[in-house]
């Protein structure tokens, strides 16, 4: 615990201090985050050993998310709704 709000505390710049305060708030939200990336993690092994073409899925998402970070990394903002 004390290794994640350390660690929370440099990341977003805090003071430790600060990040102790919140250490209750950082665990519980930690673990949320965790449990979520378990479960879809779950799901999408999952669906990928029911699919009939896994290594087609397992490209398109590989690509998939490699766009995405290339498209993060080189800025690109996509306009927005109603804007």
């Amino acid at each position: 615990m004390l290794a994640l709000v350390v660690l929370t505390a440099l990341v977003l710049g805090w003071s430790v201090q600060r990040a102790a305060y919140l250490a209750p708030v950082i665990v519980v939200g930690f673990a949320a985050v965790a449990g979520l990336l378990i479960l879809w993690g779950k799901v999408a092994v999952q669906q990928l050993r029911e699919t009939k073409r896994p290594r087609l899925v397992l490209t398109l998402w590989v690509v998939g998310l490699a766009l995405l970070v290339v498209l993060s990394f080189l800025g690109v903002k996509l306009p927005r709704e109603g804007g």
